[in-house]
């Protein structure tokens, strides 16, 4: 599901990108009259809103039945505070929304430290190689991902206009971290077939 909808969602910022009358109107329909070629909207919604939810749940799969509670919470608090900011424009859905966004970094660093937490204390986990595990590495780069990406992040257009190098190496390094929480993604699909490189999970 979360590489269908990457896939839908880089395709959609692409069009809105090139096809300037479609995102013209939508941004007239958000009040954004200043800025008709922005399409960071699609970012908004899908980037932030939907695929954090996507992520807390793909990481919910892999917790014990007993913390399945606390990401449950978290995924539909979440959901609830993102349509709460939404209606009440206390972040344009058009511009960067760095309050939005450090929620949500801060929602998927709690998730992972559960994971580790029981990964360290779950005596499942602690009869296999955690190198052998998928989630332990797609974890991993998710933990990396929205730390090392945190200030690029929530301060996107401070930074392009303070530093605009700094900024496109941040950039970069968001995108490169992308591709491998995808490219893990991939593999968790093919694992079945790579049983000689990775383990079943043990709340798969």
């Amino acid at each position: 599901m979360i590489l269908n909808f990457t896939v839908f969602y880089e395709s959609m910022g692409l069009f809105t990108l090139t096809y300037t009358p479609f995102t013209r109107y939508i941004n007239e329909l958000l009040g954004n009259i200043e800025f008709p070629r922005y399409n960071l909207w699609v970012f908004n919604i899908a980037n932030t809103l939907i695929a954090t939810a996507l992520y807390l749940f793909l990481i919910r799969s892999w917790i014990s039945p007993t913390k399945k509670q606390y990401l449950t919470l978290m995924i539909y608090g979440f959901i609830i505070i993102g349509i709460v900011f939404q209606l009440t424009g206390i972040e344009p859905l058009y511009l960067d929304q760095p309050m939005l966004f450090a929620i949500a970094a801060n929602l998927i660093l709690v998730a992972c430290g559960i994971y580790y937490l029981q990964m360290m204390t779950d005596p499942f986990y602690l009869e296999v190689n955690p190198k052998r595990l998928l989630s332990f590495w797609q974890v991993t780069i998710l933990l990396f991902t929205y730390s090392l990406t945190y200030i690029y992040s929530v301060s996107l257009i401070y930074l392009y206009n303070l530093n605009p190098e700094l900024a496109n190496h941040l950039g970069n390094l968001n995108r490169i971290l992308g591709i491998l929480k995808l490219f893990i993604l991939i593999l968790i699909i093919a694992s079945p077939r790579l049983t000689h490189l990775f383990d079943q999970e043990p709340y798969s």
